[in-house]
């Protein structure tokens, strides 16, 4: 068995990565290779033993703006073994291997870890911590007279996808958490445009779960700075809740309720090291389209 790594542009390998991957997780990530949006920041390292990919591991280069600073954080995501071939040590390994070739080359590691998985990441050194997590306040809520102005996109509609993709490389700052090099990512999470919405008024893109009265903001996509109450008066009318999938700029924070997350009935966010502490102490979130 060796251990390969970086071979995303390898169609051989890939299609065995993704056949593990969907056979794991239940997802296909080929079409987002193939249709462009694979820009090189997804570094598989993987057991392999001559024919099948037997225990996956991938390091994610996530660059960010943090309160104002670059940082350069790796996270590890993908985690993966065949069935067949689980507590052979094969994915520890694997995490051993991208912790020794990033840690000290960044500014930190970390990795969102299934509830069932936490005692495992902790015998690697990792430890959890808490999010915060925002969400508009009622009073804010109840005081807005909500425009409807964002409409759904039309996935046949290319010149509003070109646009779209356009402003995701090109967008103003609107989190004080803010993936910069999101392109990638947020195309694997909506490269169908099923969420995404567009508002003629504002000239400004929402990715949004929205359910009924019920909203979850996942981004904002805008080429000039305005408030985060501006764009979410641009909701439906009968909205009545709004939670935000991300950390929301300090001058939009006094609109919002902020409260503990530590990942409920889904996940444990685990950092690698000190470097990490302060997603808890600055009371940040990492966005729902990072993760990897």
């Amino acid at each position: 068995m060796d251990l390969i790594k970086n071979y995303m542009l390898d169609d051989i390998l890939r299609c065995k990565l993704n056949k593990l991957t969907q056979k794991t997780f239940c997802f296909d990530f080929e079409n987002w290779v193939t249709n462009g949006y694979f820009e090189g920041d997804y570094i598989p390292y993987s057991v392999y033993d001559g024919e099948n990919i037997l225990s996956n591991a991938s390091a994610n280069i996530m660059n960010f703006t943090q309160n104002g600073k670059q940082k350069n954080y790796i996270q590890i995501g993908t985690v993966m073994t065949d069935e067949s071939y689980r507590r052979q040590g094969l994915a520890s390994k694997l995490i051993n291997t991208i912790i020794g070739d990033y840690n000290g080359k960044c500014d930190g590691i970390y990795l969102f870890g299934d509830l069932s998985a936490v005692d495992f990441y902790k015998k690697l050194g990792f430890k959890a911590v808490n999010q915060y997590a925002y969400k508009i306040k009622n009073s804010v809520i109840s005081k807005i007279n909500f425009k409807s102005s964002f409409k759904k996109l039309d996935p046949q509609d290319k010149c509003m996808r070109d646009k779209y993709l356009h402003y995701i490389r090109n967008c103003a700052l609107s989190s004080a958490f803010e993936q910069t090099n999101k392109f990638s990512l947020q195309m694997f999470y909506t490269s169908e445009l099923e969420n995404v919405y567009y508002s003629e008024k504002l000239d400004s893109f929402i990715v949004a779960d929205i359910e009924n009265e019920n909203v979850l903001l996942h981004s904002v996509l805008i080429q000039n700075n305005t408030s985060l109450k501006n764009i979410i008066s641009e909701l439906p009318s009968n909205t009545s809740s709004i939670s935000l999938g991300y950390t929301p700029l300090e001058q939009d924070r006094n609109i919002c309720d902020c409260t503990i997350f530590d990942g409920g009935e889904d996940y444990r966010l685990f950092i690698f090291g000190n470097q990490l502490e302060s997603i808890e102490t600055d009371r940040l979130f990492f966005p729902t389209l990072s993760h990897a």
